[in-house]
């Protein structure tokens, strides 16, 4: 009998509930026991009447940017109820969001090939000469503020549309140290933050030295600052996130 990659060893997935399983049924596929602990909660705006009136300016803009697969659940979501049918250039940030697009029926989106956030959109050549544009960004409650500032610098006049909101999810650490989690993926630096604060100093010093994979560099570079002594930097998504992970346990069947 072959021996799957991940066998027996327990991965920690903290992305949202409703976008965990995706990278969980992956994990199990190779082998591995995904244990199922989000950080967060990804919820509806509170008020969505404030939301359609941002999205009723949408036909006037040269460019809808969509920040995250949230903000294209929800932000699609709220141009259907609204009866939204003519759209501007669409673009978003990485082949996640992407894909989510192009399963809602947009067929032609701009996307960053080589950095997955806003300074790999930024660098794109559809957005160098935007001097005039109106550009509405549809992401959820705060953010960065980079890839508006930018634009802004550009030329372009930009507008939010707040349509989710995000919120810390009410999880016991009890439950997390009782699983004894061979390792832990993260996937933004605010669930990171909220996994910090969860923790006692017993509990950092013990899950500190557990192997962390994280998809992006900030969400890294927080982890070192944390003081995390194993952080993997990986590819983007899930499928970045699986190949660190099934790399990690070959060397570690090796070693």
């Amino acid at each position: 009998m072959i021996k799957l990659p991940l066998a027996g060893l327990k991965i920690l997935v903290t992305r949202p509930r409703d976008q965990a399983t995706p990278l969980a049924q992956a994990i199990e596929q190779a082998g591995g026991v995904p244990l199922l602990f989000p950080l967060l909660d990804i919820l509806p705006v509170q008020d969505s009447l404030a939301l359609q009136e941002q999205i009723s300016h949408l036909p006037e803009c040269n460019l809808a940017i969509f920040i995250s697969p949230n903000a294209v659940q929800y932000g699609m979501a709220a141009l259907r109820a609204s009866g939204m049918s003519c759209v501007p250039k669409i673009a978003t940030v990485g082949p996640g969001s992407a894909q989510a697009l192009r399963e809602a029926g947009v067929a032609d989106v701009i996307v960053p090939t080589e950095r997955f956030d806003s300074e790999g959109l930024l660098a794109m050549p559809e957005l160098q000469h935007i001097a005039g544009w109106r550009v509405m960004i549809f992401r959820g409650d705060g953010g960065r503020e980079l890839l508006a500032d930018t634009l802004k610098s550009r030329g372009a006049t930009v507008e939010y549309a707040s349509c989710y909101r995000r919120s810390q999810a009410q999880q016991p650490v009890s439950e997390l140290l009782r699983a004894q989690p061979d390792a832990i993926t993260v996937t933004s630096s605010e669930a990171l933050g909220y996994l910090w604060q969860m923790l006692d100093g017993q509990a950092r010093l013990a899950l500190c030295k557990m192997p962390l994979f994280a998809p992006h560099q900030r969400i890294a570079e927080l982890a070192h600052r944390q003081g995390w002594t194993q952080v993997h930097l990986t590819g983007a998504g899930d499928e970045g996130l699986l190949s660190a992970l099934l790399a990690w346990a070959e060397r570690k069947a090796i070693s």
